[in-house]
């Protein structure tokens, strides 16, 4: 894990102005392009490994045989430029991509979420399309007929057409569930979002949440005085752990659906005068780069978004090699345990 000093040098700023960014505190003045620079300076930093350099090493000499003369792929984001910006996650997922062909000599031609689909000319020209995110059912069919071969990246389609690798959320859920649970919590509290394309009606619809209702349920624990949800906006951690700490019977300890709510979540205990994991202990999901740089560092289920979009890379190479049964992977979680829950 690379330090604030090493991200700052890397980057030519200071090592408050990148605690600040990683932090997203809304207050700092500085560029986009300055703020994106820190980000994935933060991602890739993680990359510099033996492991890392030794398999880039073997994915450029294994490159010559598989997919000589592959050229270009699309990368087709679902995600806006400024709103990958905020969330860390999905630059690890884009970097994994954008290394892995980097090391194989294919060009990357990236194609984020606006209001008409992509080029479909560009899909077509290109060797292969990886898909990052959700994509509706008729974005799916669109991004079938105009893609030679295709693959998902961090979404599971509800199909076996086509290839796809990600992570397993709701077991990964239901793993933190069980961890917390043994460590003696009861009272376990969850905030997250309402997914955009449900209806405000459905608060349950995350498959974290969905998978949370379900374990807390099974265990006669479930209270939904405890569980909150809404539209995703930078503050949503931040108003519902307030939520939560300030009702008649407050949780034991929070889950946040992802690392930027329990930024969020920090800030709202801290100014509730309460300490964390005395007062209540908080775990997330996703294990961004700033998760062990919080006072106190973030417990958090690790996805390995690199490895997805590395994969997402793999799976392609196998469809230029003359695969043609779809594949669907699906990488392991990993819980990091950190300061931020103790036993009880």
């Amino acid at each position: 894990m690379a330090t604030i000093k090493e991200i700052a040098a890397a980057v030519g700023v200071s090592s408050a102005t990148v605690s600040r960014v990683l932090n997203y505190d809304a207050t700092l003045s500085i560029s986009a392009a300055k703020r994106q620079a820190v980000i994935e300076a933060a991602e890739a930093l993680k990359y510099a490994t033996p492991r890392n350099r030794h398999r880039a090493a073997g994915a450029a000499v294994a490159a010559q045989s598989l997919v000589p003369g592959a050229g270009r792929i699309a990368l087709v984001h679902f995600l806006r430029p400024t709103q990958e910006l905020t969330d860390p996650y999905y630059i690890g997922v884009r970097l994994g991509i954008e290394n892995r062909c980097q090391a194989l000599k294919i060009e990357v031609v990236k194609l984020y979420h606006t209001d008409a689909p992509p080029e479909a000319g560009l899909l077509r020209d290109a060797s292969g399309v990886i898909a990052v995110g959700y994509h509706k059912p008729q974005e799916v069919e669109w991004l079938r007929e105009h893609s030679r071969n295709l693959v998902f990246a961090d979404f599971f389609p509800p199909f076996d057409l086509d290839d796809s690798v990600a992570s397993d959320l709701a077991l990964a859920t239901r793993k933190l569930l069980s961890a917390l649970h043994g460590r003696g919590y009861r009272r376990i509290g969850l905030i997250g979002w309402i997914e955009a394309f449900y209806a405000d009606t459905d608060v349950f619809n995350e498959p974290r949440c969905r998978a949370y209702v379900a374990w807390m349920t099974e265990m006669g624990l479930f209270d939904p005085d405890i569980c909150l949800t809404e539209r995703l906006t930078p503050e949503t951690g931040y108003s519902l752990a307030r939520r939560l700490m300030q009702g008649a019977r407050p949780p034991e300890v929070i889950i946040t659906c992802n690392d930027n709510l329990a930024i969020g979540a920090y800030r709202a205990i801290k100014d509730l005068g309460l300490r964390i994991p005395k007062d209540v202990a908080i775990a997330g999901f996703n294990d961004i780069p700033v998760a062990e740089l919080l006072n106190p560092p973030l417990s958090t289920i690790r996805i390995p978004a690199e490895l997805i979009g590395e994969t997402a890379v793999d799976l392609l190479l196998e469809r230029f090699s003359g695969r043609e049964t779809a594949k669907k992977v699906t990488l392991a979680t990993e819980l990091i345990w950190r300061d931020s829950v103790a036993e009880r």
